[in-house]
């Protein structure tokens, strides 16, 4: 599809996946899984995020949650009504909760995650009506470029386990 056919709304989902997947990159760079976020209000990005889990030492280092927090710095107030978040992979069960809980109205998401995505993928967290607050779902924007940044960083990183696991063989021998 060229650029002349896309929607202005079109172009700014990739313009500002683009920024998630500059985040995602920053996350693979550290030895991350690349996973970047971006909260967009009123066309202006205010709140930056990505997975940092092994370099902070905590299951809370996420790209959604570390963006949430800095929108909510922004906007002060927690409630992100009026915000998009986007993201490079769908978000797990914690980041869909704090998704709901901010009462941020959309999500575009690039890659799907179906072992452990919350948007749909394992469960839908986003969209249960048991809920106050739904959230509208917008997925695969950018998804071919998240999945193969994803992908690459598995294969190195299962590359690097191997190699680990040979040394240490190598030195008990």
């Amino acid at each position: 599809m060229s650029n002349n056919t896309l929607t202005e709304e079109e172009k700014k989902d990739i313009k500002y996946m683009r920024e998630a997947l500059a985040q995602a990159r920053k996350a693979y760079k550290l030895g991350e899984v690349p996973i970047g976020c971006v909260i967009v209000y009123e066309d202006k990005v205010i709140g930056r995020g990505y997975n940092r889990r092994n370099t902070d030492k905590t299951p809370l280092a996420h790209a959604e949650i570390t963006a949430i927090k800095k929108a909510g710095k922004v906007m002060k107030d927690w409630r992100l009504e009026g915000c998009k978040l986007y993201v490079t992979l769908e978000p797990c069960q914690m980041c869909s909760g704090a998704i709901v809980q901010a009462r941020i109205p959309e999500v575009i998401m690039a890659a799907e995650n179906p072992k452990a995505g919350c948007a749909g993928s394992v469960m839908d967290i986003l969209n249960n009506h048991d809920f106050n607050h739904q959230v509208n779902v917008k997925k695969g924007v950018l998804q071919k470029e998240s999945s193969e940044l994803l992908k690459k960083f598995f294969l190195e990183l299962r590359a690097r386990n191997k190699a680990e696991k040979e040394q240490k063989g190598k030195a008990c021998e």
